[in-house]
């Protein structure tokens, strides 16, 4: 850690400071004073779960316990916190996910990454699964999932800085349920919109309707390869979308 950290001294000044990553149970106020002195600024902590017995399940080393305490020793020495979840992890489910995102929201951390379990071989996660003894959530489950886990963090104006996990070769070769996308965070907001749509066209008795969407978030709304817009159409309506700057990121106004 020092050597890293001794590196960084002849390049601080052309950066505002350093973002690390570490395990939850790595954390004292002798390190945090350590990491002051080199200035970090961000520390990251690998959470996972809030929920003892799924660490447990895939053994993380660390309790929920260390998680809060953690985090507050971070908050009292000025660091910016960040926390990371991984949903659909071996003996977890929605209500358990649903609970950790609960309980992130009230440490309330600056930012948040998301990534969704991916089963990869020559893992412990990788033998339960060949051995029938373990499935994470499919793709369709896991944007459903998320979905309501980035409402839930932004109504608690809290940033998600990452969801789901980057493209990569070994990645790709190694992957042996397939629940992954390259375009996750992309697939679950257009679900937000799809379900804002939904619920909005119950009061809609019309077949010609007029959707008005954030300009930022119009490429969301229409979805990957116009799929929101095809849904709307299967089902006989004539869509028509306006921008209005005065709306929020997920939010839309439909007529």
């Amino acid at each position: 850690m020092l050597s890293l950290l001794n590196a960084t001294k002849e390049y601080i000044s052309l950066f505002k400071g350093i973002r690390l990553s570490t395990r939850p149970d790595c954390i004292s106020e002798e390190i945090l004073s350590l990491l002051k002195s080199y200035n970090v600024t961000s520390i990251e902590l690998g959470a996972q779960s809030m929920d003892n017995d799924v660490l447990k399940a895939n053994r993380r080393g660390h309790t929920a316990e260390d998680v809060y305490i953690s985090s507050k020793l971070i908050k009292n020495y000025g660091f910016s916190l960040g926390l990371q979840m991984m949903t659909g992890l071996f003996q977890s489910n929605f209500q358990k996910d649903i609970n950790t995102a609960d309980e992130f929201i009230k440490i309330h951390p600056d930012t948040v990454r998301i990534y969704p379990t991916v089963i990869l071989d020559n893992t412990y996660l990788g033998e339960l699964y060949k051995n029938n003894c373990y499935f994470s959530y499919t793709l369709d489950e896991s944007v459903n999932l998320c979905s309501k886990l980035i409402v839930m963090f932004e109504n608690a104006g809290i940033n998600i800085i990452r969801l789901g996990l980057h493209y990569s070769e070994s990645l790709n070769n190694n992957i042996l349920y397939n629940n992954y996308h390259p375009a996750f965070k992309e697939l679950c907001e257009n679900k937000i919109f799809k379900n804002e749509i939904k619920d909005k066209l119950k009061d809609i008795k019309n077949k010609d309707i007029t959707i008005f969407v954030n300009p930022n978030s119009k490429s969301k709304l229409i979805g990957q390869k116009k799929s929101n817009i095809k849904y709307l159409i299967s089902l006989g309506y004539n869509v028509t979308i306006y921008d209005n700057i005065h709306l929020g990121k997920y939010e839309i106004i439909m007529k």
